[in-house]
């Protein structure tokens, strides 16, 4: 069964950084990309970045460039994400997921990806 586990979540104040991880397990075949997802209360889910497993292209939300940082570890079947100069409005819970989506960039639209999902980490900005 396709399983997710994120970590790294905590409380942090404005302009502070966190480092999330997220493990893929479960897959019988090989996903081509792993996204980062995020949603905040009565907000929907939005993604926030991807990477391609295969080619190594990143896409960010535009919110958050500059400021985040996307990468992955295949052996491992872990991404993580880089979070600096964290706002207020980067207050959610993340979560990733996997798109077998067989091109060589990634998307961040939810739509592309397989709807399994984990527990999540959470992520709170606060001074």
């Amino acid at each position: 069964q396709l399983h997710f586990v994120e970590s790294g979540g905590g409380l942090v104040q404005p302009g502070g950084s966190l480092r999330l991880s997220c493990v893929v397990s479960g897959s019988t075949v090989n996903y081509h990309a792993i996204g980062w997802f995020r949603q905040a209360p009565g907000k929907e889910r939005e993604g926030v970045s991807c990477i391609n497993t295969r080619s190594g292209s990143t896409n960010y939300a535009d919110s958050v460039k500059g400021r985040f940082t996307i990468s992955g570890d295949n052996a491992k079947n872990t991404v993580y994400l880089q979070m600096d100069n964290l706002k207020p409005d980067d207050a959610a819970d993340y979560y990733c997921a996997v798109s077998y989506v067989p091109v060589g960039l990634c998307v961040l639209d939810v739509s592309h990806y397989l709807e399994v999902w984990g527990q999540g980490t959470l992520v709170t900005v606060s001074s």
